[in-house]
Formats: structure tokens, C-alpha cells, sequence
């Protein structure tokens, strides 16, 4: 499956389907089955196995009516929650009038393909207030019981999920996919906190491993695993798989299960693109399936395992069993089973060569002639992209700092003005604080001088009247 001396990595169409022939995408998760095959087994065998216990005959009788009690608060308790998610028949319920439900329906007929905000409006409504209900009670249920393991989690979402889409049974297959995946992701967004990478398994664990793993494996070359790259003919700029690497690496940042999804899809076309521009001839499946490992072995994506399992439980089951998501992400799985299998023949390399690769005690020989030159040029390339935005950047500084300076300046200039028209203004505020001392001054000048003046003539007119009395004499 995996090796070929020519193409490194194949595989057929056959090995992506499911293992029941049902026609729709397998999963290695799922041992090969698809997911509605693969749920159907594990109810089955749980089912079997409660029936194998109750029919056991070597237990005692009051350990048998300990069992049964413990059995039927079970039940109840799971009938409690049933009655919490999706509503029982007590108490009973005012139901919903028809004119009213079909009213909601022709108002979620109308909405456009992937408009979530107004879906969201349409929910707000008066007239979608059981279809509102039913998701928020059953939200607050999940988040009260958000210690539940992981695969009891995924199972009341599938049910919720189907439960709903009932709700909508009148629709076309098309609008019920459309309000479901609103459904997914109103749901998923407000529970991705409970349910991602939970405490009652070991995602966090087989993270780890798996990126230690890709990070043991940084010495793989595309030549190793036969991904097409650009020939000497063929003007590139850098790695072509970037953008793809780019887009798996966003795949963690995502809530809803189909936002996740589309960043595969999203790094899937990136690869198809950068195989066309590698390669003169149309790319396959083959061809698709090594450039995806090569995308996956570069970028390391975090929590690879984490959003993969977080998908396979909470997403819609239509999204993994069939169409391009379906596709990708299958494509996806196989090229993580098989960097988690990878060995010296699927690389074209002897067990003694891998190992000491996987060592670190030696390193591929660097590649000559023709690729050197494509490698010199694109990092030329990229050097000179470099320089030119270090340039921009410089000269935009320099612009940034004459700016500066012709603000700092104008700013002083006007400080300096404000300054001297306030010296003046103080200049005049004394001038008039001083004119009526000045006035006052002047005033008492002339007084005195009129006082000196009447002095002058009374000695004057005593040494007239001496003088006349001396005449006398």
C-alpha cells in the first residue's frame, strides 16, 4: 500500500472506503470503516456485552439485585438527561402551533448558503423559541455534565444532531445539511472548551508523541517520498507547499468541526496547486497523498491528533463520509498512520540508513546541479524581497522623522508666539495697573509745591512788616 520505487507512497481508491462497502470514506481511526458502520459496531458489541453480563449465571443472587438496582438508577438517571436534551412527555408542554412552525421554516428556507449570522437572528425569534429551547437546554446539560467520558460526549451530540435534523424533515437534503452545519457549529463554538482534548483520554498524550515523531523525521526530504517539485523551466519563489502548510497550521484555531474541515480543504487545494505548478502532468491521487505527508512532516501541526479525534466525534457525519471534507480528511488520517509507520523502505532507504537518519548521526546528501541552482535562486530571491521591503521600511522611517520634526517645530513656533503675545499682554496689564499711582503721585507734587509757595509769601510779608517797623523806629 504505502511503497513504490517509483512514486515512494500509494494507494487506491478501494483503500479509502469503507471496509463494509457502503460507499462512503473510511477511516483508520475507525479500523476502515466510515463512521455511521463504525457507531453501529460499537452499540452492537456494547450491547452484546450488557447481555452477556446480565445473562451471567456465576453471580450471586444479591449481587444480581444490586446490579439490577444499579441498573435501573442508571436508567433513570439517563432518562433524566434524555428528558433534559430533547424534552418528556411530563410535564406536558404548550405545543407549538403550525402557522407558527411553518412561518420559522419559510424564514430558515430563506437564508443563504454559510450565513450564520442570520441564522443566528432567525433563533433569536419568538417564532423559533423551541427549536432555541431545545438547544439550550441541551448546552447546559452538556456543560453540567461535562465530566461524562469522552465517547458518551460524542455519542448525546450525534443523537442531539439527529434529533434535530428531524426538526427539519420537511427540508430539501440540501437545506438540511445547510441548517444543520449552523447547528454543528452554534453547538460546538459554546462546547469546544468541555469536550476538546478531555481529561478521560489520552489525546494530549498521542499529541505529543505524534509531534516528537514528525519532529524526529525534519531530515525527510521531497525526494524521499516523491513529491513533485518545480524543474529548472519553472520560476519559483520560495516552497509552493507554503500556503498549504499555512492552512493546516490554522486548523487549530478553529471551534466548529467544519471550520476545522475547511482548513484541510483549504490546505488540500494548496496542495493540488502547488502539484500543478510542479509537475507538467496532472496530479493523482498518489501524487496528492505524498504532497499532504510532505505538508504534514513541515508544518508539525499542534494538536494534530487532538483536532482530528475532535472531529471524528462531534462533526456531522456527512462531512467525513463523503464529498471533498470527506476526502481530504481521510486523506489526512492515512498520511498520519502513515508517518507514524514510516520505516526505511517507504523511503527508498536501507534499515541501517534510517536508523541512523532517525539518530541524528548522519544527514541526506544535499542536492546538486539543477535543484542547487533552483535553491540558490529562490533564496536569492528571497533575499532581494527582503531588501526591498528593508529599504521601504527605512525610507518610511526617514519620512516618519521628518514628519516628527516639522510637527516639533511648528509646535514651537507656535509656544514661541503664545509666549510673546503674553509678555506684551502682561506689559499692558502693568501699564494700567501703574497709570493711577502715577496720577496720584503728580497730584500731591503740586499740592506740596502750592504749600510752599503760601509759606514763601507769609515770610515774605513778616520781613515786609519787620522792615516797616524798623522804618518806624
Amino acid at each position: 500500500m504505502w511503497t513504490d520505487k517509483h512514486r515512494g507512497i500509494r494507494v487506491s481508491q478501494a483503500e479509502l472506503l469503507c471496509k463494509n462497502t457502503c460507499g462512503y470514506y473510511g477511516n483508520p481511526a475507525w479500523q476502515g470503516f466510515c463512521s455511521k458502520c463504525w457507531r453501529e459496531r460499537t452499540r452492537k458489541a456494547g450491547a452484546q456485552g450488557q447481555d452477556a453480563s446480565q445473562s451471567s449465571d456465576e453471580v450471586p443472587l444479591t449481587f444480581s439485585k444490586f446490579e439490577e438496582k444499579k441498573n435501573m438508577e442508571k436508567g433513570r438517571r439517563v432518562n433524566t438527561m434524555r428528558r433534559l436534551f430533547w424534552g418528556g412527555p411530563s410535564p406536558p408542554k404548550r405545543q407549538e402551533s403550525s402557522e407558527s412552525h411553518t412561518k420559522s421554516l419559510k424564514a430558515y428556507q430563506s437564508l443563504e448558503p454559510g450565513d450564520f449570522t442570520g441564522f443566528l437572528k432567525l433563533l433569536r425569534s419568538p417564532s423559533s423559541q423551541r427549536l432555541q429551547s431545545r438547544c439550550t437546554a441541551f448546552l447546559n446539560t452538556m456543560e453540567a455534565y461535562h465530566d461524562l467520558p469522552v465517547q458518551k460526549q460524542s455519542d448525546l451530540v450525534q443523537d442531539f444532531y439527529q434529533n434535530i435534523a428531524d426538526y427539519f424533515s420537511s427540508f430539501s437534503e440540501a437545506q438540511v445539511i445547510q441548517m444543520m452545519e449552523h447547528i454543528e457549529k452554534l453547538i460546538m463554538t459554546r462546547l469546544h472548551k468541555w469536550v476538546f482534548c478531555h481529561d478521560s483520554c489520552d489525546d494530549e498524550q498521542k499529541d505529543l508523541a505524534l509531534q516528537r515523531r514528525i519532529r524526529s523525521l525534519n531530515w525527510v526530504t521531497p525526494q524521499m517520498l516523491s513529491v513533485p517539485f518545480p524543474d529548472e523551466k519553472t520560476a519559483i519563489t520560495g516552497d509552493p507547499y507554503l500556503p498549504a502548510i499555512t492552512a493546516i497550521i490554522e486548523m487549530d484555531a478553529k471551534r466548529a468541526p467544519q471550520d476545522k474541515l475547511a482548513c484541510m480543504s483549504k490546505c488540500s487545494q494548496h496542495v493540488f496547486e502547488a502539484l500543478s505548478t510542479s509537475n507538467s502532468e496532472p496530479a493523482n491521487a498518489d501524487d496528492f497523498l505524498s504532497g499532504l505527508i510532505y505538508v504534514v512532516l513541515k508544518a508539525n501541526p499542534p494538536r494534530l491528533h487532538s483536532n482530528m479525534q475532535y472531529v471524528i466525534r462531534y462533526g456531522l457525519p456527512h462531512s467525513l463520509m463523503a464529498g471533498e471534507s470527506g476526502y481530504y480528511f481521510t486523506n489526512l488520517s492515512c498520511a498520519v498512520a502513515f508517518i507514524e509507520k514510516l520505516d526505511g523502505p517507504a523511503l527508498n532507504l536501507s534499515p541501517e540508513e534510517f536508523e541512523g537518519y532517525m539518530l541524528h548521526r548522519g544527514a541526506p546528501s544535499v542536492p546538486r546541479g539543477s535543484e542547487r541552482k533552483q535553491i540558490a535562486s529562490a533564496t536569492q530571491h528571497l533575499l532581494e524581497e527582503l531588501k526591498g521591503r528593508q529599504e521601504r521600511l527605512d525610507q518610511g522611517m526617514n519620512a516618519l522623522k521628518v514628519q516628527l520634526q516639522q510637527w516639533v517645530e511648528a509646535v514651537q513656533t507656535q509656544v514661541d508666539e503664545a509666549t510673546a503675545h503674553a509678555a506684551v499682554v502682561q506689559k499692558e496689564i502693568t501699564a494700567q495697573s501703574e497709570l493711577p499711582q502715577s496720577c496720584l503721585s503728580s497730584a500731591q507734587d503740586t499740592v506740596l509745591r502750592e504749600d510752599d509757595v503760601k509759606d514763601q509769601s507769609v515770610l515774605v510779608l513778616r520781613d515786609q512788616d519787620v522792615c516797616l517797623q524798623d522804618t518806624e523806629c
